[in-house]
């Protein structure tokens, strides 16, 4: 099989992009505007991707014109539950600039993920919209929302996720189905990181942690710290044993409180969210943990580039 080039967009700290990469596209450029998530993506990918640091309003896709894929995860709080929901009417929302690259580079294939909020009925309108410009420039389009739990990732974390393909490619195309093996425990995925430092308590705390995380949720730079979600989504930590008011800067070690449910780290939540315990986080623990918390899940993305690559694929 030939390689398969790409563009991500609104790249964030990688986790779509490594997914892409792991899925056998090779990146002409990656583009993110967070100067803490650019240095993210040099730390791991500097010498081997393209990395611009601009607004993705100052590209012109015409100087990718003839990749394979264009895909990215477009900023979440015009349709977020947690947010105001103002869709079209939120400057955040980035889907005309996406539906601009892509009639300026002609990609075959378009990957573009949401929020699940994008598929509430008061959004019918801009879904119909954002599909008809995709159909008038020659693709074939499909909505499914897509669970990282379906594809090993220790989450809920349901995400809203856009597929357009050019019709040449389009009727090889099907969605990746959902993998055989349930995804492992909380407790089991970080047993030897709360252990790490010495700490007793380890044991029976991965024994309670049985179950898989609920969303982690980031925030932004404007609204929300590093908790792990709202108050629903720290209960559901508490029942896991965990407590969700903030992030650790490091594990519990001997002398942490019996009793106490322990914080995670921002490792602990970067491998709840598929990344390799090798990719590396720049910036401040609050900084690292909105990458973290804001990236789409690398084998979930990589279940979906392997889905795309075989309908591009000759």
């Amino acid at each position: 099989m030939g390689g398969l080039t790409s563009v991500e967009i609104c790249a964030g700290a990688g986790g779509q992009a490594l997914g892409l990469q792991q899925a056998g596209f090779a990146h002409e450029a990656v583009i993110e505007l967070d100067p803490d998530a650019c240095e993210t993506l040099r730390l791991n990918r500097g010498g081997e991707w393209k990395i611009i640091e601009g607004d993705v309003h100052d590209q012109d896709g015409r100087g990718f014109a003839g990749i394979d894929l264009l895909a990215g995860g477009i900023p979440c709080p015009p349709f977020s539950i947690a947010g105001k929901q103002l869709g079209a009417g939120d400057d955040r929302d980035l889907f005309p600039r996406a539906l601009r690259l892509a009639a300026e580079a002609r990609p075959r294939a378009v990957l573009l993920e949401n929020v699940r909020g994008l598929a509430a009925r008061r959004f019918d309108g801009y879904r119909i919209q954002v599909l008809t410009c995709l159909r008038v420039l020659g693709y074939r389009t499909w909505w499914r929302e897509i669970h990282a739990s379906e594809h090993g990732v220790p989450q809920l974390r349901p995400r809203f996720v856009l597929v357009a393909i050019q019709h040449r490619w389009s009727d090889r195309f099907t969605w990746p189905a959902p993998s055989a093996r349930r995804p492992a425990t909380v407790g089991e995925t970080l047993h030897d990181l709360m252990a790490a430092r010495g700490w007793p308590g380890a044991d029976g705390w991965a024994a309670q942690a049985c179950g898989i995380a609920p969303t982690i949720v980031g925030g932004s730079k404007k609204h929300g710290g590093p908790d792990l979600g709202p108050t629903r989504a720290r209960q559901a930590w508490a029942a896991l044993g965990v407590d969700g008011l903030g992030v650790a800067g490091h594990a519990p070690g001997p002398d942490f409180p019996p009793g106490q449910p322990p914080k995670l780290t921002v490792a602990m939540v970067a491998r709840l969210q598929g990344f390799p315990d090798s990719w590396l986080f720049s910036g401040r623990k609050t900084a690292a943990y909105r990458q973290v918390g804001n990236a789409f899940p690398p084998p979930a993305a990589r279940a979906l580039g392997a889905a795309i690559r075989q309908a591009l694929d000759r």
